[in-house]
């Protein structure tokens, strides 16, 4: 078998399972805050998030296409297939060591650095379109910070419009509508962070001249949405704990209004074709909304510094991971 064709096959099964470990390491994102207040049990939430992200991520390709041609040129990036699965590697493992320490990182940071870092090992800084990387970069501090400006406001306007209603009727009735925030956040991570995956297939697709446009393709959506979703079925206990329970104690009101804060900003994000780190948006927007009570900003502060260090680490990491491979070319 073509060389070639063995390290394209092996980029999808990498990105597939970059998709699944991205499932299951963002569950929190959309389930977190439903749990912690009881208005899903866990299995339950588990499950509405995976139908959801599964159909999210069959709903749109504009996030798919920027990462396929945003970043780098696939169509005249050297030795691309490497670099493609260097960056897989690198982000994988980022997120993996991120999961077993309970700490929600971006994958979104992780996939994007370690593009770049194998790229410029390639074929050097010159190979990225910086007016590219540079508004991705830029999506990707600016929704953070927009999340928690949304959701300081949404719920300040809560606390104004229901702060004469009764206390445990009101709970009530918020964990229910909770129930369609989950679903809700759920679909919007799907748009966004499934795409991510799909993005990466097309450029493994185009470098091995297997595909002369950056579409999309039919079974790059389906088996990249499939992935997801059984990713997100297996669920991330440990970085639900800390986005469900270590950033503040949520209450029913709060998750309501975190969820929307975050949904908004991700919908946004894949309205212009964005690619944004739903993990900062949603601990972002839980930040927002706790603002004006008390957050454990230890655990913040710890997330926070995981946030900042991903990307220069992943394009290290890749970089390196790159020219290991390439001693075996």
């Amino acid at each position: 078998m073509d060389s070639l064709l063995i390290i394209t096959v092996a980029i999808v099964a990498f990105a597939l399972i970059f998709d699944f470990i991205n499932g299951f390491h963002d569950t929190a994102n959309a389930i977190a805050t439903a749990v912690s207040t009881k208005a899903l049990k866990p299995r339950h939430a588990i499950l509405l998030a995976a139908i959801m992200n599964f159909l999210g991520a069959l709903m749109a390709t504009g996030v798919a296409q920027t990462i396929a041609k945003d970043i780098v040129d696939p169509f005249k990036l050297e030795n691309g297939s490497i670099v493609i699965l260097a960056a897989l590697i690198s982000a994988i493992a980022w997120n993996l060591l991120t999961w077993y320490f309970g700490i929600p990182s971006s994958s979104s940071h992780a996939l994007i650095g370690s593009i770049a870092g194998a790229a410029i090992a390639s074929a050097g800084f010159g190979v990225l379109h910086y007016q590219g990387f540079s508004k991705i970069i830029l999506a990707l501090i600016a929704s953070p910070i927009l999340a928690f400006i949304v959701g300081f406001i949404v719920y300040s306007i809560f606390k104004v419009v229901f702060k004469n209603n009764n206390l445990t009727k009101t709970n009530r009735n918020f964990r229910f509508i909770q129930i369609g925030t989950a679903a809700l956040q759920a679909f919007s991570h799907g748009t966004n962070d499934a795409q991510k995956a799909m993005g990466i297939i097309t450029m493994a697709l185009i470098s091995a001249n297997m595909q002369t446009t950056t579409d999309i393709e039919l079974w790059v959506k389906i088996s990249c949405a499939t992935a997801m979703g059984l990713g997100t079925a297996v669920g991330g206990w440990k970085i639900i704990k800390t986005v469900g329970g270590n950033i503040m104690k949520i209450r029913p009101a709060n998750g309501v209004a975190a969820d929307l804060s975050s949904a908004f900003v991700i919908f946004g994000a894949t309205f212009i074709h964005l690619p944004v780190s739903t993990t900062h948006v949603v601990s972002s927007s839980i930040l927002g909304v706790g603002s004006s009570q008390r957050v454990k900003w230890t655990t913040a502060q710890r997330m926070i510094i995981t946030w900042i260090v991903t990307l220069p680490v992943s394009i290290l990491l890749s970089f390196v991971i790159y020219h290991f491979c390439m001693l075996f070319v």
